[in-house]
């Protein structure tokens, strides 16, 4: 009798207070891929802008900046872990929220299997398994088992995950900090073998290769930012969730552009910028040419720096997409079953092994394609990346609209920031689309129906989640009745209510 008069079990909800501020920190940095991605833009961007290389990666984290700041006070506002989705819904309506949502989804489909591809690959080459690296079934199949592995801790709690992702950074940060001072050492030893330059302040000018050299770097250089608001998604499971989670972006964003910085000064000191630029197509693997270069027969260790964060960011690149579907199906956005939360481990499982299963399949797909394919999927990832950040910072102003002429700093740090982050997002997403309408400009320089293959592949996406979004709509409208939230007055000057 007394069974039957119990209370019904409450629903597992995400496990509040899992990870700190530290924990939220490395996640949103390792979720950028620090080594991998400074690997993949520093040849590009040299032979666009040879020694201002770094002055571009230091422009390229002003609209960063400035978006960190419209996820910091939106966090304080509604800590949901579906962040953009949630933050724009909102302020702007379910229509535009549901494509903010759907982009970051998107996005973690698009580039999972890709980091997955380059752990294996630079880990092979680390331990000098190079026959397997170049073996396409052995590699593809070893990706699948990583991500397989990386999705199960990913599931298995956010405290594991955070344990290591702090190993995955320390290893990375270690690397990188080792290859950055023997490189300079070298340099200023004069016993490199290339034409190398001792580094200059003046290489911090954005402007010193002209304005259209600039433009085509931002275009490369904004997005090795991309990722840090990983921290921001585990809002629900972080100490102090008002305020924690956006303190980490924001500090990720700081903490990247020095990293990025050092290993920018480092590489065109050393290398010089005949040589990096005339190795611009080898992407990601400018760093496997120039290890052996600079480490000797240390090289190992620049090749599991970028094998450590392309591993890390596989992991942490899941957090986002796996809980911005939890926070849409919760809210009727999407079916119900990706708003179910493992009693046990208390994290989005389902969501999670939908993301990772789409990811392999897209990886596999794209791949019986070309190789080139899937870099052109990965070129595409710019559109998605820069539409979600840009509606963020648009959605921060006009939720705070009415508070933001109360003092100086709601209206830079809340308005007129976010605001100049999403103009400078919104003019490099109508660049993105001109250079990629262009098939010359894609990876494989072949047509699709006229167009570069990313902008196709962009194209689709988004109709498909302008498809799926109309049809939802129309079978469960519940999502689409919800009013637009308002803001509490005090959170606007850092006070909690």
């Amino acid at each position: 009798m007394a069974k039957d008069l119990a209370e019904p079990a409450r629903p597992a909800t995400l496990k509040a207070n899992a990870i700190g501020f530290v924990d939220a920190l490395v996640i949103g940095l390792n979720a950028t891929s620090p080594a991998y991605s400074v690997a993949a833009v520093i040849g590009p961007i040299v032979a666009l802008v040879g020694i201002y290389a770094p002055g571009v990666l230091f422009a390229s984290f002003v609209p960063m900046l400035f978006i960190a700041s419209a996820f910091y006070y939106l966090n304080r506002v509604d800590q949901d872990c579906g962040t953009t989705f949630s933050w724009v819904t909102r302020a702007m309506g379910p229509w535009t929220g549901w494509l903010g949502g759907w982009a970051i989804t998107m996005t973690g489909v698009l580039v999972v299997g890709s980091l997955a591809d380059v752990a294996v690959s630079f880990g092979l080459l680390a331990v000098g398994l190079d026959s397997w690296a170049d073996n396409t079934f052995v590699r593809q199949l070893l990706t699948v088992i990583l991500i397989l592995v990386m999705t199960g801790l990913c599931v298995i709690g956010t405290e594991l995950s955070a344990k290591v992702q702090n190993v995955l950074i320390l290893a990375q940060v270690a690397f990188l900090l080792i290859f950055v001072v023997v490189a300079l050492y070298r340099v200023y030893a004069g016993t490199t073998s290339f034409d190398s330059i001792h580094p200059s302040a003046s290489w911090l000018n954005p402007f010193g290769a002209g304005g259209a050299a600039l433009t085509s770097g931002l275009l490369l250089g904004v997005f090795i930012y991309w990722g840090w608001e990983s921290a921001v998604n585990l809002t629900e499971e972080v100490e102090d969730s008002a305020t924690a989670p956006g303190k980490a972006g924001v500090w990720s964003t700081v903490i990247l552009l020095v990293t990025y910085l050092s290993v920018g000064f480092a590489v065109v000191a050393f290398a010089g910028t005949a040589y990096l630029a005339e190795n611009a197509g080898e992407e990601e693997f400018v760093f496997a040419l120039l290890a052996r270069q600079v480490m000797g027969g240390w090289d190992w260790v620049v090749l599991l720096a970028v094998a450590t964060s392309a591993l890390a960011s596989t992991q942490t690149t899941i957090i986002p997409a796996s809980r911005t579907a939890l926070s849409m199906a919760r809210r009727h956005a999407l079916p119900e079953h990706f708003a179910r939360i493992n009693p046990r481990f208390r994290t989005p499982d389902v969501s999670t092994w939908w993301v990772a299963g789409i990811a392999i399949a897209w990886y596999l797909v794209v791949n019986r394609i070309s190789e080139n394919a899937l870099f052109d999927s990965l070129t595409a990832l710019s559109l998605l990346i820069a539409f979600y950040y840009a509606l963020t910072g648009v959605a921060c102003a006009v939720y705070y609209r009415r508070h933001l002429t109360e003092s100086v700093r709601s209206f830079l740090l809340i308005g007129l920031g976010p605001l100049i982050g999403s103009g400078l997002l919104t003019w490099l997403l109508v660049r993105s689309v001109i250079d990629m309408s262009d098939p010359a400009n894609s990876y494989s320089g072949t047509s699709w129906f006229g167009l570069g293959p990313p902008l196709v592949i962009g194209i689709c996406i988004s109709a498909a989640g302008v498809l799926l979004m109309v049809v939802w709509r129309l079978r469960s409208p519940v999502f689409w009745n919800e009013r637009r939230g308002v803001v509490d007055p005090g959170l606007v000057h850092g006070k909690e209510s």
